[in-house]
């Protein structure tokens, strides 16, 4: 018998919403993912029980989050920071190549674009954070400090939109935690949200700027991650692209339809069960000294 659950939280067009979404696969391969045909949201399904006592069971501890390769000091492997050489980042990946989850090394920066200084390339998805908390993996340790050990009825609060917001910038890219630009609100985030969002960048890698993936030298480091497309190579303009589809879809099935899937070729969408895609639209500060990123979302 299987269990579904509809998220009426977590729409598509959401980039926080479908990144977690995905991140829900990733926590867990028995879940699996599928949106709505009429309003795009998440539906995530299992075979045989109910999916929010799967992700309650499966929820990152504290122990867990201290073990990821991006935390700042990691097994003898040497100290990272938010700039981050060349050398510190293979040593680094050298000792996390045989850890299960290596790939929150591989999707927030890469060795395969330089900058002049030696430093290695940020994903868009770990822009700078606010203050202190510039680290990917601190922002990701602050948040999950507000859900340790959710409930059920939590989790189910958050997967339909219903459970109340903490006063936290969250992993730093998310629009909906941005409050007026008249005056200095406060950023509001859902915990939970964040923390399945981090897990689903596990889909989305990065590499060098050529097309054939090779190592790239410029004044500014500049990797290309999945699903981050350009028009005719104009990589100021590059912004993120995904689909929303039909058919239940575990972690592997999410990623080989990522690979197969081209926002160009809407005349393949069917065929691959896509009925709705999206590009991100990226949030306009009042000045360039403003270091707010967040990103929004336009139909395709």
């Amino acid at each position: 018998m299987m269990g579904q659950v509809t998220c009426t939280g977590m729409p598509a067009f959401w980039i926080n919403g479908w990144l977690a979404a995905v991140g829900a696969t990733v926590l867990d391969a028995r879940i699996r993912l599928h949106w709505t045909g009429s309003d795009n949201l998440a539906v995530l399904s299992t075979t045989d029980c109910d999916p929010v006592d799967v992700l309650v069971e499966s929820w990152p501890n504290e122990a867990l989050l201290s073990d990821l390769p991006i935390a700042s000091d990691w097994k003898g492997a040497g100290v990272l920071e938010r700039k981050v050489t060349v050398d510190s980042f293979r040593k680094r990946a050298r000792a996390a190549r045989s850890h299960p989850r290596s790939w929150t090394l591989s999707s927030t920066m890469t060795d395969l674009s330089v900058d002049k200084n030696g430093e290695v390339a940020h994903a868009r998805f770990d822009p700078p954070g606010p203050g202190t908390v510039k680290w990917l993996h601190h922002r990701l340790s602050k948040i999950h400090r507000h859900v340790v050990k959710p409930s059920a009825e939590r989790f189910r609060a958050s997967l339909a939109g219903d459970a109340p917001r903490v006063k936290d910038n969250g992993l730093g890219f998310d629009q909906a935690r941005i409050g007026s630009q008249a005056d200095e609100s406060e950023r509001w985030t859902d915990p939970i949200v964040e923390v399945m969002a981090f897990f689903g960048l596990a889909l989305l890698p990065m590499r060098g700027l050529g097309s054939d993936g090779r190592l790239q030298r410029a004044a500014f480091a500049d990797g290309r991650q999945r699903g981050w497309w350009e028009p005719h190579g104009a990589r100021s303009v590059r912004r993120f692209h995904w689909p929303a589809w039909g058919q239940p879809l575990d972690v592997d099935g999410v990623d080989a339809l990522l690979d197969a899937w081209s926002p160009a070729k809407k005349r393949e969408w069917a065929t691959l069960g896509v009925h709705a895609g999206w590009r991100s639209a990226a949030f306009e500060t009042d000045s360039t000294s403003d270091p707010t990123r967040a990103y929004g979302a336009e139909r395709l």
